[in-house]
Formats: C-alpha cells, sequence, structure tokens
C-alpha cells in the first residue's frame, strides 16, 4: 500500500465521520419532533455516536450482496427531516438500498413520496397526547432492562412513558439509592446511557429528565396510582411471582391500572404471546397477557419460518441457557433437581418448557417438538438448538439463503437475526434486540433434516420483544418503512 493510498483512506475516513456528526441532529430531529425511529438494517441509530453510526452501515456488507456507506443514506435522511411525517419507524438502510436499485431516475424526494405515501403529511396523527402510563412491578433483571428500553424510547413523551417502579421496601436505609445504582451500572449490559438523579425527599428516581416514582408495597392490589397521577396505566410484571389469571388479577384492583404483562410463562387460559408470530390474539378486551419465556421468543420464529416454507414433521429442541438469578451461586438448598448445584461451576441439566410452550404460539407444532436444557457458567446469552425432520429435502445453503432473507425482508424481521461469520461467540451478542440469532455457519443440512443453531440474549432480546407487546397494547406500534 502506497503513502498516497494511505493518506487517502484516511481522508474518506474523515469524511464518514463529518456525515455521520451531520446525520445525529437530524435523526434526533426525526425521533422527537415526529416520533420517527430510525434504524440501519434494524440496528438502533438513536442516541448513538458517530461510530456506532459509521459501523450500523459497514453491517450491510455480511448480509448484502453490495455495501452501505453514509454517502449512500445521509441524503435520504435529509429528505426525511424535511417531509412532515406521521409515526413511523423507518429503515434507513434498506430504504437507501432501495433506492440505490430500484430509484429509477426518481429523486430522491421523488422515491421517498412514494415509498413513504401513507405518513406524508400525517404528523401527529396516531399519536397518543400524553403517551401511556407504564409501571414495572418488580425491578430484577428484566425490569431493569425494561426501564432501559423504556426511557430510551421517550422520544417526545407521546409513547410509552415509565411512570412508576414497585418493589417491596430493602432493609438498607438508602433503599432508593441502591435501586438507582443497580439501574445505573450492569455487569452484563455496562453503564446507563445517560443521567440520573435522586429525589429522596419525594422517592423518586429522575432518568434523562423522566421522573419515575418509587413505590414500596407488599401486594399488587394495595396501591392506589392515580394520587401519583398516574391512570389507565399498564403493569408490567417481571416478578414471576404470580402466573395465573388470579394472581395477576389483583394488579386490576389496584386503582389506575387498565391492563397486566407478565414477563414469564402464563398459566391456565392466559394468552402467551410471541411477539411477530401470535400477536394477532391480541384482542381489545384482554386485560393480562404473558410474554412466554425466552426461549419460547427465540425459537418460536425461526420454527415458523422454517414450517411455512419446508413443513416440520418432527424435532428436538436443546437450550444451552445462561444461569439464573434462580440458581445456587455455590452449592446449597434448592426445590428444583440439580439446580441446587453452584451455578458458575457446572453445567446443569435441567428441564424446559419451552418445546412445548411452542405450541401455544403455533397450533400446527402440537406435540411435534421435544426439549431439554443445560444450564451453563455463563451469565447471559444463550442457545438453542433445533434438530428438525422437515417435510422436504433442502440443502445448507438454500436454507441459509431462505433464513438470510427471512431476517432482513419478512414480517419476522424485527424477531429473527442472521450472522454469517466463523468467529462470533455468545459474548458478541450481549445486547441484541432480536428474539434469536440464526448463527449460519454452524447450520447443518441432510436431506430433510437439519440442525440449526440459534444465539439470544436471554435478557436484552427478550425485554424487546416483552416491549413490543407493551407498544402493541399502548397503540403505539407505528407503521414501518420500507414495507415487508
Amino acid at each position: 500500500m502506497t503513502q498516497e493510498t494511505i493518506s487517502g483512506s484516511f481522508d474518506k475516513w474523515k469524511a464518514r465521520e463529518a456525515i455521520a456528526e451531520a446525520m445525529i441532529p437530524l435523526i434526533g430531529k426525526l425521533y422527537r419532533d415526529y416520533n420517527v425511529v430510525t434504524s440501519i438494517y434494524a440496528r438502533a441509530i438513536i442516541n448513538r455516536s458517530v461510530i456506532d453510526i459509521i459501523k450500523a452501515h459497514r453491517f450491510v456488507r455480511q448480509i448484502e450482496s453490495r455495501g452501505l456507506t453514509v454517502e449512500d443514506s445521509y441524503p435520504i435522511l435529509k429528505a426525511l427531516s424535511e417531509m412532515n411525517l406521521g409515526p413511523a419507524r423507518i429503515d434507513l438502510g434498506k430504504l437507501a438500498i432501495k433506492y440505490k436499485t430500484q430509484g429509477e431516475g426518481r429523486s430522491v424526494e421523488e422515491f421517498l413520496r412514494t415509498e413513504l405515501a401513507d405518513i406524508i403529511d400525517q404528523k401527529g396523527n396516531g399519536v397518543n397526547a400524553g403517551g401511556q402510563d407504564v409501571i414495572l412491578y418488580g425491578f430484577g433483571r428484566i425490569g431493569r432492562l425494561m426501564a432501559r428500553i423504556m426511557i430510551e424510547r421517550a422520544g417526545g413523551g407521546d409513547g410509552i412513558n415509565l411512570r412508576a417502579i414497585v418493589v417491596r421496601r430493602g432493609n438498607a436505609a438508602d433503599d432508593l439509592a441502591k435501586r438507582a445504582s443497580l439501574l445505573r451500572r450492569d455487569s452484563i449490559h455496562g453503564s446507563f446511557q445517560g443521567t440520573l438523579t435522586i429525589d429522596h425527599e419525594n422517592e423518586y428516581i429522575i432518568a434523562n429528565g423522566n421522573p419515575i416514582k418509587v413505590i414500596y408495597a407488599n401486594s399488587p392490589d394495595s396501591i392506589d396510582y392515580t394520587q401519583y397521577g398516574i391512570k389507565d396505566a399498564i403493569v408490567v410484571d417481571n416478578t414471576g411471582v404470580w402466573r395465573d389469571e388470579a394472581g395477576l388479577g389483583q394488579h386490576l384492583k389496584s386503582k389506575g391500572v387498565a391492563k397486566v404483562i407478565l414477563t414469564a410463562p402464563g398459566k391456565g387460559d392466559i394468552k402467551n404471546i410471541v411477539y411477530g408470530v401470535n400477536d394477532s390474539l391480541i384482542s381489545e378486551d384482554d386485560t393480562i397477557l404473558s410474554a412466554a419465556s425466552c426461549t419460547t421468543n427465540a425459537i418460536t420464529p425461526v420454527l415458523k419460518a422454517i414450517n411455512d416454507e419446508y413443513g416440520v414433521e418432527s424435532g428436538h429442541v436443546e437450550t444451552v441457557h445462561a444461569y439464573t438469578n434462580d440458581q445456587n451461586l455455590i452449592d446449597n438448598y434448592h426445590k428444583g433437581d440439580r439446580r441446587g448445584r453452584g451455578a458458575a461451576l457446572n453445567m446443569v441439566i435441567t428441564e424446559t418448557g419451552a418445546a412445548k410452550a411452542v405450541a401455544k404460539a403455533l397450533p400446527e407444532l402440537a406435540g411435534k417438538l421435544t426439549g431439554n436444557a443445560i444450564r451453563v457458567p455463563t451469565p447471559n446469552v444463550s442457545m438453542a438448538i433445533l434438530n428438525l425432520n422437515l417435510g422436504k429435502s433442502t440443502d445448507v445453503e438454500s436454507l441459509n439463503d431462505f433464513l438470510r432473507h427471512t431476517s432482513l425482508y419478512s414480517d419476522l424481521q424485527k424477531q429473527i437475526d442472521y450472522v454469517k461469520s466463523p468467529e462470533v461467540v455468545s459474548s458478541d451478542f450481549v445486547g441484541s434486540r432480536y428474539a434469536g440469532i440464526v448463527d449460519a455457519e454452524a447450520t447443518i443440512v441432510n436431506g430433510n433434516r437439519c440442525v440449526l443453531y440459534v444465539w439470544y440474549d436471554n435478557e436484552f432480546g427478550y425485554s424487546c420483544q416483552v416491549n413490543r407487546i407493551l407498544q402493541h397494547l399502548a397503540g403505539v406500534n407505528y407503521p414501518a418503512f420500507p414495507k415487508a
């Protein structure tokens, strides 16, 4: 490489940095003023750095035949910022690629007016003035990640608004400070992206300007939320203590509560929703819903895609799962078999109901799947191994290409991600917003038999699925562009 080439490469990098810097205020304007959430091939770019934006563009090379640069997407973004748009989710990267391949000589504005006709001059339409009040009942692993997601997506305040957190009062005198500290710092997911202050007198945590009341209570039915200005709220119960209609129904007895979402598999007649697969079952009359389990969310979208295309005759699901708070740090009594042994020291065979739970979202697979789980000494990110007998034969290339296309352009594009690299390991998927990520390099096919390896962030990816149900109930599940 000549000195001239080296110098030219650095000049190009500086030019791209400048463009990415110019993109940041436009992304923010669309988000705060129009409730338009932008992304690059589903990679978030709101509240991201210059480097994050450039890396999101570079990622496109892994899954498309052509690359994408900030030079390609900036004209699209600039034109969007000058339009009077209604609320939407817009994939800037996919729009830019579509313009490059299907622009047909049109100007950027002409192209966008065709692609986004449904939301042109619709600013404010469909927005819930004042937003939807949300309460987190419990503030453990999922509760704190849900808080991060909602605070990050607060936008102009007309969407989902986290108004309160309900916990039992701890023994420490500085209980409130400890709760805030757990939100601020996380050993797996890193630091909170923003600022946190504490109002000790009134018991509020103020996160990025959002005042969140911390309520201390011992039961779900003993709180009057209306005294804090909260009304028609959706409660997200992430304690796992109550999983049936009778237990979760206690929330509905508290003033100010309208609906409840459980972040665990529901029992009895409670609908178990895997968003993207069976969310069409949600009705206006539903007051209690379950978001199923992290594993059920990880495998069901992939199984639906495979079953729709090839048919699934039978199969076995083996989950290699990160250890959880349910297990012991060192050997001690546990009511469950084997789970009493030290989580950080052992692989622990245990049961999982995820394979059977798939049938609640995909009835056509009822009785076709078996399942088991192994808890392993890693704190986050799990893997599901799907060993399937298909209805017709295929090959590795065809199956992987189908899954790649599904991850990019189908109705399951928010649930299924796709990676093709011989070097990825579990820690690479910490913070993934997908329900599951297909590892294409590991795919095995032999006629009508296949083995698929699906990674999933059992904490954050699952929390994103819960948030999608929350958005649906709140009526802020805005249209996505370009259309699948």
